[in-house]
């Protein structure tokens, strides 16, 4: 039994295969109707979401799967105090493959432990969310062709968007990836993540304060939202918030081919005016993660592409 807690769990050629299953998936969609007839995902979110539920639960439909579980911890037992170990292990007794998000660092690790069935991690507080590098991965795979080679921005909270310390992780293995990071001071990218990735590995990035002075260098903006649950001080919050905001203007020197992602959900650092560019892809990257899921229920659970 194998579960996903990061995206460094899976080797280079994992990802490489998942990507040319999605890939497939995507090209013939009926042939993957019934492959998980029988099969059962549990859904276990103690910390809210749309895009990552709704599309595991999607995701199991489309292979002829069912899908049980809760979408808040107040409507689970934890709110009578069981532990996420108790959870999880009753759980396992029921479904044949656990996707769990938890607000706490670590949890669906420890849950892990005592899980029954191969559990997937959703999002675990600002930690890690692989299947949200899987489906990025897979945009840009899908957009530019190629996972190297390429110059990457990160914008706006860098210090503790999950999403972006897991793309960082996973992109290191891939050779000539440019790296330049948008940020204010306060939002940078970790500590951890600048010695055990960037000094680690001898790759060299930049940072930056504003998107103006390298929005002609790169090949993909990823942008991200200041996300005030993750703040304790709401002062800071309101302080920062505003401080990224991507519109037409800004783009106006950005190469024709650029791709514009973001994990969603979008507050206001993408102005609406953007959505119609051929550029932004962040509703397709919405899209496509519900076929890299697609492609990590059926490997997860041995599941062999049909012929």
């Amino acid at each position: 039994m194998r579960h996903l807690i990061d995206p460094m769990d899976l080797t280079v050629k994992e990802i490489d295969e998942l990507l040319e299953l999605a890939d497939d998936i995507i090209e013939n969609k009926e042939k993957y109707a019934k492959v998980c007839d029988g099969k059962k995902l549990a859904t276990l979110f103690f910390e809210p979401s749309t895009r990552t539920r709704l599309s595991f639960e999607a995701a199991m439909m489309e292979l002829g799967g069912n899908v049980l579980g809760f979408s808040s911890s107040d409507s689970s037992s934890s709110a009578k105090g069981e532990s996420v170990s108790d959870t999880v292990k009753v759980v396992s007794c029921y479904a044949d493959i656990i996707a769990m998000r938890h607000p706490k660092e670590g949890a669906p690790f420890l849950a892990s432990l005592k899980s029954d069935s191969p559990i997937i991690n959703a999002g675990d507080g600002g930690h890690n969310h692989p299947t949200q590098t899987l489906t990025d991965l897979l945009t840009i795979h899908r957009e530019k062709g190629r996972l190297d080679n390429i110059t990457i921005g990160f914008c706006g909270d860098l210090k503790f968007g999950r999403t972006v310390h897991s793309l960082v992780k996973a992109l290191s293995r891939y050779e000539n990836v440019n790296y330049i990071m948008i940020s204010p001071v306060e939002l940078e990218i970790p500590q951890y993540l600048k010695e055990e990735v960037f000094e680690k590995e001898g790759m060299t990035y930049q940072q930056v304060r504003t998107i103006d002075e390298v929005i002609d260098q790169l090949d993909i903006l990823y942008m991200t939202r200041v996300q005030k649950e993750r703040f304790f001080n709401e002062a800071d919050y309101v302080r920062l918030k505003d401080t990224y905001i991507l519109d037409m203007p800004k783009l106006k020197n950005a190469k024709e081919d650029l791709s514009i992602l973001h994990p969603l959900p979008r507050v206001n650092e993408i102005a609406v005016e953007v959505d119609d560019d051929p550029r932004a892809c962040y509703f397709r990257q919405a899209l496509y993660g519900k076929y890299v899921r697609m492609a990590l229920i059926m490997k997860m659970l041995g599941i062999a592409k049909p012929e």
